[in-house]
């Protein structure tokens, strides 16, 4: 009998640590399932964004482009996190950089009526803008902060030149009638991008090249296509 006992003791123990090491795995795989569902998701975006001539001339030009492939509704009206974006840096080479992760807060734009939200990029056109993306803290992208955010419509309609950064919506009336936007609450989200490289990395570590997954080629690819002139 004390024989019995010591078995069913050594296993349950070792059912204990085997569950215990297969929900660690299952925690582990969630934000990589996450960073990967992101950036296939992104990949339809930047498939919209190089249908329309405009934005193609702009993405000629970028420094980086942050891509949210849904923002939320509900989160405009309460200004909490409104959705999870990635960012893709132009290197030297022309060629653009694996993804970064982030998260974003609220648009300071009145929620339109009848608009559900949807896909969001925002073009960075110059340094400034994307030195901004290279720290790990909250940070916001407005006219406070020093940086010019455009209504992507308003430039479309010919009325604007082209800010720091250029905010477009796969929404019509997303952003309404107004020439200036604000985004605010912008994180870097270190969890999926150490999940996605496996690895702790820091944005300015993914921009600078140093690292890859094989995953994210068709997104850097179809953004080199989309942000290359067609002569």
């Amino acid at each position: 009998m004390a024989g019995l006992t010591a078995t069913l003791a050594v296993g349950c123990a070792w059912a204990q640590a085997d569950g215990s090491q297969s929900a660690s795995g299952d925690l582990a795989a969630k934000p990589a399932q996450s960073a990967v569902q992101r950036v296939g998701d992104a990949l339809a975006v930047v498939r919209q964004l190089e249908a329309e001539p405009r934005m193609k001339q702009l993405l000629q030009r970028a420094k980086g482009v942050l891509i949210v492939p849904s923002y939320g509704r509900a989160a405009l009206a309460v200004g909490a996190h409104g959705g999870g974006g990635l960012l893709l840096v132009r290197r030297a080479d022309g060629s653009w950089s694996g993804p970064a992760f982030y998260d974003l807060g609220g648009l300071t734009v009145g929620l339109q009526a009848g608009v559900e939200g949807g896909p969001v990029a925002l073009v960075l056109n110059n340094d400034k803008a994307v030195n901004e993306f290279m720290q790990k803290n909250n940070f916001a992208l407005s006219a406070e902060a020093g940086i010019t955010v455009v209504n992507w419509s308003k430039l479309a309609q010919g009325t604007a030149g082209t800010g720091d950064v250029v905010a477009w919506s796969g929404t019509k009336g997303l952003f309404g009638d107004l020439l200036a936007v604000g985004v605010s609450d912008i994180r870097f989200n270190q969890s999926l991008t150490n999940a996605y490289y496996g690895r702790t990395l820091s944005p300015k570590d993914v921009a600078d090249g140093g690292v890859a997954n094989t995953q994210s080629q068709p997104l850097q690819q179809a953004l080199a296509t989309a942000s290359t002139s067609v002569k």
